[in-house]
């Protein structure tokens, strides 16, 4: 069943007009009045519905029952990536989405070969946020991952945290694995390097303002395989069977 995000009130009963986007995605479908639908607002929960009419770039959508199905994490993982290469921010996104991520937090550090001035990490947040959503309704989440503003590391690092902050580091004597089969489930937030992995000053920085610096085992991962592989093994050592 095609599900979709609609950020309005979504009240059974009620007969709403989708976003023009989730309408064009129906059109390409070839959907007809009358099929199926999964809504979600992104506020918990979802909306069986069905549609009601669809035309080019409308469409609109009767309500018919919620459905209190949550698909999160009982903890919260925030995923702080430092830029990488080309569209590999958007498969990291992505994925980490699928992973659970309750939030992403880009970062600009020394080695990130990705520059962005204001304009352009204004056009790459909107971007990043349609991934978001488009992760979400094909996962099954009804929430939807916060995406914090491109922040230099020192900045970043400087913030007051609530929970611990992980740096993945090859250089760490101690694995995460390792970590996690001795810890309570509990957030984090996973600090990951651009190529060529953070310098030793932002290293050092980031272990001054309290993080941990643990590894992934005996092999260097890339980045945009790193911090994946980081939240998966989380999900394997923490969530309930």
């Amino acid at each position: 069943m095609s599900r979709f995000y609609c950020p309005q009130p979504l009240e059974p009963g009620s007969e709403i007009e989708l976003p023009t986007t989730v309408a064009h995605h129906l059109h390409v479908l070839r959907l007809a009045p009358g099929a199926p639908l999964r809504l979600f607002n992104g506020s918990g929960g979802e909306v069986q519905a069905e549609l009601s009419s669809i035309e080019k770039r409308r469409a609109t959508a009767r309500i018919q029952t919620w459905i209190g199905r949550e698909a999160e994490l009982p903890y919260a993982l925030t995923l702080a990536q430092a830029l990488p290469e080309g569209s590999k921010m958007d498969w990291i996104i992505e994925k980490a989405v699928e992973l659970g991520v309750a939030g992403v937090q880009p970062l600009a550090a020394a080695r990130s070969v990705v520059r962005l001035d204001a304009e352009r990490a204004a056009r790459r947040q909107q971007h990043w946020e349609g991934v978001i959503i488009a992760a979400a309704e094909q996962c099954g989440r009804n929430r939807l991952a916060h995406l914090a503003p491109l922040s230099k590391l020192q900045d970043w690092l400087a913030l007051p945290h609530l929970h611990k902050r992980v740096l993945l580091s090859p250089r760490a004597e101690q694995s995460l694995a390792a970590w996690a089969r001795h810890q309570p489930p509990q957030a984090l937030s996973l600090l990951v390097g651009p190529e060529g992995g953070f310098s030793d000053a932002e290293e050092a920085a980031a272990l001054a303002a309290g993080a941990i610096a643990l590894s992934m085992g005996p092999r260097v991962l890339r980045t945009e395989t790193a911090g994946l592989a980081a939240l998966a093994m989380l999900n394997a050592h923490w969530s309930p069977a």
